[in-house]
Order: structure tokens, then sequence, then C-alpha cells
């Protein structure tokens, strides 16, 4: 297989989608509105981890286009409350197509993950005409993504197996990180105030 010609439209798909998330943040700045989005990120999966999630459910690697993760997009913002103002801003578009959502904000996984998920499809020009691309939208907050990361190297430092305790540990974890976000929402409002003079006084 051509690694390189299979990945192609995934990269551009994520470089084009960073940059148009990377564009709404601007344009709040612009208007010197508080912005819903703190950064955004992006990637492609790497070709040991699609191989391996390949295998696991039994997918053909000539089939890879039924794997919805392999372009991933990040977008973290500072408040719970920012993220279904995302969610609504995302729906409005017209350049792709949700085709699934799952919320894990108030409907976290038994591990304590919580983040909201969009699929979607959506459309990259090549040189030899237009291609589909499914890619995963993942919107949290600062505090879900700061536990979700070291969840992700737990959970491959133990190849998916961890112990019961780190296992308890993080759910007690996600449950202060969803506390901290709770108690970060009531002060929102002084937080955007003091952000707004900061950025006049800069």
């Amino acid at each position: 297989m051509d690694w390189g010609k299979t990945l192609a439209p995934y990269k551009q798909a994520v470089e084009e989608l960073k940059v148009k998330l990377k564009g709404i943040r601007a344009e709040y700045e612009r208007e010197s509105s508080n912005s819903p989005i703190e950064f955004v990120t992006g990637r492609v999966k790497p070709i040991p981890s699609i191989i391996e999630k390949a295998r696991e459910r039994q997918i053909p690697l000539e089939n890879l286009d039924t794997l919805q993760d392999i372009a991933g997009i990040r977008v973290v913002c500072q408040f719970v409350d920012d993220i279904y103002p995302i969610v609504e801003m995302l729906r409005k578009r017209n350049d792709f197509q949700i085709i699934e959502e799952k919320d894990y904000v108030f409907h976290k996984k038994d591990s304590g993950y919580r983040s909201y998920h969009m699929i979607i499809e959506y459309p990259v020009e090549t040189v030899t005409g237009r291609i589909i691309v499914i890619a995963e939208v993942q919107i949290r907050t600062l505090a879900m993504n700061f536990w979700a990361t070291n969840e992700h190297s737990l959970n491959y430092k133990y190849e998916g197996n961890l112990p019961s305790e780190v296992k308890l540990r993080l759910q007690k974890a996600a449950e202060a990180a969803f506390k901290l976000d709770e108690e970060m929402s009531k002060i929102r409002s002084e937080i955007h105030e003091a952000q707004r003079v900061f950025h006049r006084k800069s």
C-alpha cells in the first residue's frame, strides 16, 4: 500500500479544517469579543495505529475509509458552556456534512472520559478530483483535554489493561476535572472581563 498517497487527502483535510477553525477564533479576536475556541489542534493517525485498529476491527486495509478517526481535529475551549455554542456553529456550516454526533460531556464514558464528538464528511479537492474524507472533531475543555491526554498515555503504557487502582484514580481525577469546569463556569463573566481588560492594556 502507498501510505503517502492514501493518507494525503486526510492530511489535507486536517490542515484545511485547522485553518478554518483558527480563522473563527481570529474573527472573535478582531471583534474584541471572547472566543469560545481556546486553541485548535489536528493530526492524522500514525500508520501503526491505523494498522492496529484495522486489525482489531477486522477491516481490510483497502477499506480504511470506514475508520472514522484517521483524520482528527480537536477544538479546546475554556468553559463547558462554550462547547455547545461551538457545536451549533459547526452544525450551521455548509463546507462539510455531519454524519454522527456523540455527547460524552454529560453522558460520560465509564472511564470518566468527557468530550463532544462529531463525525463529519469533508470534501477535499485534489488534482484528480474531489475526495470525501471522514474526520472526527472532538470538542472539549482544557480540563477535559488534560485528563484525556494523560489517560491516553496510561492506556498506551498498559496496552489498554489499566490496573484497577490506576483506573479508580483516573475516574476520581475525571470527576475532579469536571468539578473544576463547573466552578470556573460560575465565574465565567468575571474571567471574561479580566481577559478583556488584559487585551486592552496589551
